[in-house]
């Protein structure tokens, strides 16, 4: 029962993965496939509060009136926002939209569409905090920012800061507000949804700098900027992007100088509304149970990625590392030095740096992967240099007689091996190696940083949504654990049932050796 349900999972996983990353196109039908990061995106993009399977944000709204002006269908590829640029390279999709700064630096890399969108950097602390009311004020201080952005390279500037740089922008004011932070530095928009209504903060100082966000694209794909550039014109010259400003309450001064339009709200800023109530009242314990129901189905399949990884993977590893294990201890010195070299160099280097090579590095040299197939590969790959040594150690340990008595029967040095040795060394290691696939079953979060939403991904947004961190990670902690607990006890069965193989001592193994060698011998 057990091997039918491994080879479902493996099935599944093989048909899951293209579907995952490329959707069901119609044959003909126009695509406009847009990278972005929702986890903590707001207001850009981001899980919706009253329907955490919709994803809402300005941003979103942008793409889908534009792709409905160039006459395309929107498809979604979730990305970390650090690799947005790196994914455009990779193919992973057309474009990328992601409050992207228009930088010398970033357009070294890539093109950029005109600005849909202009803003400042905003300056915040805590409430009863008087020191800092500008930039120079924040010498000697702590101060939260963007990772590799504008507000960065700002702060970097003013010197004698300490600086510390956030994925998710929401856990900058979380810590700010528990006095981890002095003060925490942000594109406006950014602000105003983290703590614009937060009652522990508040904005001071002046608007700081110029950013314009554009959409980002490959140097190479001239035809497709035209048409994103007149979508974008059209949109503006409509008053469309102005009504999206407005319902997101997200139209500034600044907005009103750049696009020359200062007439009062078109519209109500409903959706900013909408997103202040979700976040300003304290939660009933029944609410709160009722938003965690309404947020399982996304859990449920963020789990189910992340089995069908750590399965594909660990059956990678198991296979090659029993390889690897028998050609260093019975290889020639050359091809076992080389299977020792490969075992060294992936223990030695971190698994996210292999994860990345693989997937963004190698399509260099005309090597691609899809998302799912590179994270099974570059953990079953990484597991397999450990599963080696476990194999290796397992061989070791059984006794030289077991060899003697095999070759005295008539048995050449291979039949040794698969008849009397591996059977035992495969006994003794199974233990570990169960420890090493719920070992690998929580590494498996690192595939998130390749665009695949596991179940680690799925909790890093609905925390960052809900600014709720403490539930949602009881749930991500139990489903771990419920995922993990059949393979615990499959080992201590296994251990159980050693146990008492070893009892039957040295004469039983002795007559299995006779047993299984007797058709050897004439």
């Amino acid at each position: 029962m057990k091997k039918y349900i491994v080879i479902f999972a493996l099935i599944a996983a093989i048909f899951a993965s293209p579907t995952a990353l490329f959707g069901n196109e119609a044959a003909g039908e126009k695509i406009l496939r847009w990278g972005g990061d929702s986890e903590g995106g707001f207001p850009y993009m981001f899980p919706d509060p009253q329907d955490p399977k919709k994803l809402i944000g300005f941003e979103v709204d942008i793409v889908d009136a534009l792709a409905k002006e160039m006459g395309r269908r929107p498809i979604y590829v979730n990305n970390a926002w650090d690799n947005l640029i790196p994914g455009l390279d990779r193919n992973l999709y057309d474009i990328a939209i992601n409050g992207l700064e228009v930088t010398p630096e970033h357009e070294e890399q890539i093109n950029f569409s005109i600005p849909y969108y202009k803003t400042y950097l905003q300056l915040a602390v805590r409430r009863r905090d008087n020191s800092v009311k500008k930039l120079d004020d924040l010498k000697g201080k702590t101060v939260g920012t963007l990772k590799e952005s504008y507000a960065q390279q700002v702060l970097e500037e003013v010197g004698d800061i300490k600086i510390r740089t956030y994925i998710v922008e929401a856990n900058t004011y979380e810590d700010l507000a528990n006095g981890r932070l002095d003060a925490a530095f942000f594109d406006q928009p950014i602000a105003l949804y983290s703590a614009g209504f937060n009652p522990e903060i508040k904005f001071v100082g002046p608007p700081v700098g110029e950013l314009k966000y554009a959409i980002a694209l490959r140097k190479k794909d001239k035809e497709l900027l035209a048409e994103v550039n007149r979508a974008i014109v059209a949109l503006r010259d409509s008053g469309k992007l102005r009504e999206i400003y407005d319902r997101w309450n997200l139209w500034t001064p600044v907005m009103a100088a750049e696009f020359n339009d200062f007439d009062p709200p078109k519209v109500e800023p409903e959706r900013y509304n909408e997103w202040a109530e979700s976040h300003r009242p304290a939660l009933t314990f029944h609410k709160r149970m009722d938003r965690y129901m309404e947020v399982m189905p996304l859990f449920a399949k963020g789990a189910l990625v992340t089995m069908e990884v750590s399965v594909v993977a660990m059956i990678i590893a198991i296979s090659l590392g029993l390889v690897l294990a028998v050609t260093r201890v019975f290889a020639p010195a050359w091809i076992a030095f080389a299977a020792t070299l490969y075992v060294e160099i992936v223990r030695g280097t971190p698994v996210l740096i292999q994860l990345f090579f693989i997937f963004y590095g190698l399509p260099s040299v005309g090597i691609k992967f899809s998302p799912f197939w590179a994270g099974a590969i570059g953990l079953g790959l990484n597991y397999a240099a450990y599963e080696a040594e476990i194999y290796r150690a397992g061989l070791f340990a059984i006794p030289r007689t077991q060899w003697e008595s095999a070759l005295a029967l008539g048995m050449t040095r291979w039949q040794a091996m698969r008849e009397v040795i591996l059977p035992q060394a495969v006994r003794v290691v199974i233990p570990p190696i169960t420890n090493d696939f719920i070992s690998l079953l929580k590494d498996s979060s690192l595939v998130s940083i390749i665009t695949m939403v596991d179940l680690t991904k799925v909790y890093g947004q609905v925390s960052a949504t809900y600014y709720d961190y403490f539930g949602p990670g009881i749930i991500v902690a139990v489903i771990y654990l419920l995922l993990g607990l059949p393979f615990v006890r499959f080992a201590h069965h296994t251990e159980k049932r050693l146990a008492e193989v070893e009892k039957e001592g040295r004469h039983g193994r002795r007559e299995n050796i006779y047993r299984s060698s007797t058709r050897y011998v004439r």
